[in-house]
Parts: structure tokens; C-alpha cells; sequence
């Protein structure tokens, strides 16, 4: 997908007529077993042919992710290192490095490389954070590319089949002491780690809940879709104690921002 519009210190965005949408997480349907797609992605690991060679594919991923304007080079690293098509259903990895969401089961998405690499970048502006908490760890794959960037990763997922999926992965890539995932209500946050450098949240809610605007930092950043049929990538920035900036960014599509757990 290519971007025209203004850039400024965000990167490049559309903010004029909002027709321009990144899909990033919208609601697919996929019936699996809960333990089948992890087998089968786990194996992937050793494969030596998956029909196509993963590492140039990530490479000519990269390249996309810079001609449509990420220029913050740490996540494009980092997103070189991560086998995206681990995380994906086998008779979806040859379409892994490819820019779009695809299904991970239980009606949620991993998303497409490009909202990950920008949600990263927006978090990690003016100066990387220490310490990162992820809304809606999903498969993982976001939470292993801000592993490999940031000191200390705290993730939650609500879905338990899912936290159960993700916490595989993370530890068949070796991410298990760098990346500390929890079952739990992501808009409840996870005070006891609290404050974060940055929040990103990857389900879009009508607000953002003011248990996660307090467990960051001053200073630190949210990066958030806010909406509902309509949505926008929001920039949140806590400059004192009760004072919070905001930036709405471009159009987006994710899945709604839910409360409680899901067995």
C-alpha cells in the first residue's frame, strides 16, 4: 500500500480527507484446533523450504515497509530478524511477508507489517523506550519484534487459546525472559509493572481507558486506535501528571477494544 500526503514528525500520513485506511487487524473467522497451529508453526523453524526463501522475502518486506515511508531504522531491523511466518497458520506462509493482516483464529488477525512497524515507530519517538506495555498480544508477533528492540516487553492478551499460542512462539524464538506475556483484561493494564515509556494497543476502543493514560509515564507515549466504524491512529503523550497531548494520525481498521477474558 502506498501513502501519499504531508509528513511531518510522525512519518508520513494522510490527514486530509481520511480515505486512506491501513488494515490492521480486521475480524476474520478461522475454526482450529487450539494446539494445531503452533505445532505446525513451531516445525516451521527447521524447515528448509517453505516455497520461498523467508529471509529474502523479509528483505523485500523491508524495502515495501520503507518505500511507504517507515524510516525509523531499529524496527525495520528488527523486523528483519523476526520469522513472521511462524506465526501464521502453515497454508498461510507463503503469503507471510506479504502487507497484509492475516487470520490467526478465534476472530483476530495478526496485522499487517507496515501498522506494526508504524505503531513501533510512533512509540519509540523522540527517544526509545525502557519499558513497553503491549495491549492484545495476539500471536506474539508484535511483542517479539519489540523484543528485540526494547529492554523490557510486557504484553497481555485476553483470549486464552491466543496467550497460550503466543507464549510458544516467544519461547521457541528464545524470547521468553525479554518478554513477560499475560492472560488477563488488557484495559486493565498491568499496574504492578507500571509506569510504561509506551503503550501500544492494538484493538480500537470509542476512549482510551483511563487505567492505561495513567500507568504511562511522564513523558511517555500511547499509540492507540480510537473509533468505531470510523478510526484513527492516535499519538498520546502524557506531559505532567493529569495533562495528556493528542495527535490523531491516519485512518485505520481494528478489531473493537473488548473488556474481561475469553477461555
Amino acid at each position: 500500500m502506498t501513502h501519499s500526503g504531508t509528513k511531518n514528525r510522525f512519518g508520513q500520513s494522510r490527514l486530509d480527507d481520511g480515505k486512506s485506511i491501513v488494515c490492521s487487524n480486521t475480524r476474520l473467522d478461522l475454526p482450529q484446533s487450539k494446539q494445531s497451529q503452533a505445532v505446525k508453526a513451531l516445525q516451521l523453524l527447521t524447515s528448509v523450504n517453505l516455497g520461498l526463501n523467508s529471509e529474502r522475502a523479509r528483505g523485500m518486506m523491508i524495502e515495501r515497509l520503507r518505500a511507504q515511508g517507515i524510516e525509523y531504522e531499529p524496527v525495520l531491523a528488527a523486523m528483519q530478524q523476526v520469522p513472521r511466518h511462524i506465526f501464521v497458520d502453515q497454508g498461510l506462509a507463503s503469503r507471510a511477508y506479504e502487507n497484509n493482516a492475516l487470520p490467526i483464529g478465534y476472530g483476530q488477525t495478526i496485522s499487517q507489517p507496515f501498522i506494526v512497524a508504524r505503531m513501533i515507530a510512533l512509540a519509540c519517538y523522540p527517544s526509545k523506550p525502557q519499558r513497553v506495555l503491549e495491549i492484545g498480544a495476539g500471536c506474539g508477533y508484535q511483542a517479539a519484534v519489540l523484543a528485540q528492540m526494547i529492554e523490557t516487553v510486557h504484553t497481555i492478551e485476553r483470549i486464552y487459546p491466543l496467550y497460550q499460542m503466543a507464549q510458544r512462539y516467544l519461547e521457541a524464538l528464545g524470547l521468553k525472559d525479554r518478554v513477560r506475556l499475560k492472560f488477563g483484561d488488557g484495559q486493565l493494564g498491568w499496574e504492578q509493572a507500571a509506569p510504561f515509556d509506551a503503550i501500544i494497543i492494538a484493538a480500537a476502543g470509542k476512549t482510551i481507558p483511563q487505567n492505561l493514560l495513567h500507568q504511562l509515564a511522564i513523558g511517555g507515549r500511547l499509540i492507540a486506535p480510537i473509533g468505531t466504524t470510523e478510526q484513527r491512529l492516535a499519538y498520546i503523550q502524557r506531559t505532567a501528571p493529569n495533562h495528556w497531548q493528542k495527535h490523531e494520525l491516519e485512518a485505520v481498521r481494528f478489531v473493537p477494544l473488548k473488556s474481561g477474558i475469553q477461555i
